[in-house]
């Protein structure tokens, strides 16, 4: 990592005033060596390393609004991020460039728009696009070592591929989800789609799409439907798990560094 930026670098001007705009940028990052995306004061984040780029570079606070918290160890090919800039004299390229610049090659900006004043990147968000890939053959690979969850066992994909099945549709995830202490609430997503792809030489990609995600419910699929991979689970009981609104139905959750953001759908 060339990261050699404090975690929050100090604001250098006066807070904005009204004429500030909305910047979008979309964002890609190697998640490891990083404990998640959200800013934490001491800890070495996504979102802290890059808001502390950003304020160097613009010379004034910003706050940020993801559309996707990731966990320590995600990646992503196409987190979102919103701020408000100071709009005189604002140069997007020269931004791109020099955050580029500083915090290459762990983070990239990909891109760099002025938005609409109403928009943020976590509330105007109406889905996100998750992709898992697991390598599975005897043989590891280290060109894939640090994205993909090298299993050695030989998986039955036509079973796994039925265990999406059920995951499609409005429900109760708490099965497949860490619930944050003290929160008794429902935890209900939509997932408009489920799915598993053959890449070849033994490459399987899962992609998942759903309105929102809570903590840690790709990666526990991605876990439950690997267990019904190995036989160790049939694909009928993945129903039976979700109705069970009960972590301990589900199986252990799967590495981190198989998970990439893909994309967030706007509109």
């Amino acid at each position: 990592m060339r990261d050699q930026l404090p975690l929050f670098a100090p604001p250098v001007e006066a807070p904005l005033g009204d004429e500030a705009v909305r910047v979008k940028l979309v964002v890609a990052y190697d998640g490891r060596g990083f404990a998640g995306f959200a800013p934490n004061v001491g800890v070495r984040t996504v979102g802290g390393t890059l808001q502390a780029a950003l304020e160097r570079v613009l010379r004034h606070p910003v706050e940020l609004a993801v559309a996707g918290r990731t966990d320590a160890g995600v990646h992503a090919a196409g987190q979102v991020v919103s701020f408000d800039a100071r709009g005189e004299g604002l140069d997007l390229a020269r931004i791109q460039r020099a955050v580029n610049r500083m915090l290459r090659p762990a983070i990239a900006v990909r891109s760099a728009e002025v938005a609409s004043r109403d928009f943020d990147a976590r509330f105007s968000a109406r889905a996100r696009r998750y992709r898992y890939m697991v390598l599975n053959r005897p043989t590891p690979d280290p060109f894939l070592a640090a994205t993909a969850w090298h299993v050695e066992a030989p998986l039955e994909l036509a079973a796994m591929r039925l265990a999406c099945d059920p995951l499609i549709g409005e429900h109760d995830f708490s099965s497949f989800c860490r619930r944050p202490k003290g929160d008794p609430a429902p935890l209900v997503r939509r997932v408009l789609d489920a799915r598993w792809r053959d890449e070849g030489d033994g490459l399987l990609r899962f992609d998942i799409e759903a309105t929102a995600f809570c903590h840690q419910m790709v990666r526990s699929i991605v876990g439950t439907m690997v267990d019904v991979g190995r036989g160790r689970r049939l694909a009928g009981e993945v129903k039976g798990i979700l109705t069970a609104r009960d972590r301990s139905a589900a199986g252990d959750p799967a590495p981190p560094h198989g998970l990439s953001l893909e994309e967030v759908v706007f509109g």
